[in-house]
C-alpha cells in the first residue's frame, strides 16, 4: 500500500512539497480489523511508521462493507471517515485526497502502449459503471427474494 501511495505521490510534485512541510507526522489508518501507520518522510513521501509511534492523526473508515467502500470510490466519492487528531494535518491529508489521482491508464501505457492501455481503461470504467448502477438500484419490486 505504501509503495502504491508513493508511486502516485511521485507523479505529483506539489503533493510532495506539501508533505515535506509536515515531515515526521504519523497517520494511523484503520478499517475494520486492519490498520497501518505511515510517517511522512523529509522527501515528501510515506514510510511505514514503527508500531510504537504515536499517531498525530487517526483516520477510521466508518463504512464496514467493502461493497459500500468500492461503490463510493467508483462514484468518485470519498469513503466515510472519522477523523481524530491534528486539524492542520487532517487538512493536508484532505487536500491530497481531493487533488492527487492515480493515472492508471498512463502507467499501463508505459507497459503495453497507448492504444491497448486506453482500451483496457475504457473496459474497466464501463464495468465499474455497470457495477455501480447494479449495486445502486437495489432489489426491485417483483424480483424473487
Amino acid at each position: 500500500m505504501v509503495l502504491l501511495l508513493n508511486h502516485v505521490l511521485m507523479q505529483e510534485p506539489v503533493a510532495m512539497e506539501r508533505l515535506m512541510r509536515i515531515k515526521g507526522s504519523v497517520v494511523l489508518v484503520v478499517w475494520r480489523q486492519f490498520s497501518f501507520k505511515v510517517v511522512v518522510t523529509p522527501a515528501g513521501l510515506l514510510d511505514l511508521a514503527s508500531v510504537d509511534a504515536q499517531a498525530d492523526l487517526t483516520l477510521t473508515m466508518t463504512q464496514d462493507s467493502p461493497l459500500e467502500v468500492a461503490q463510493a470510490l467508483l462514484q468518485g466519492d470519498k469513503p466515510a471517515v472519522r477523523i481524530e487528531g491534528d486539524v492542520q494535518l487532517a487538512a493536508e491529508i484532505n487536500w491530497l485526497a481531493d487533488h492527487v489521482r492515480w493515472d492508471v491508464e498512463e502507467d499501463l501505457a508505459r507497459i503495453m502502449g497507448d492504444a491497448p492501455a486506453h482500451a483496457m481503461s475504457q473496459a474497466v470504467r464501463s464495468m465499474a459503471q455497470t457495477l455501480a448502477q447494479f449495486v445502486g438500484r437495489g432489489p426491485r419490486s417483483g424480483d424473487a427474494a
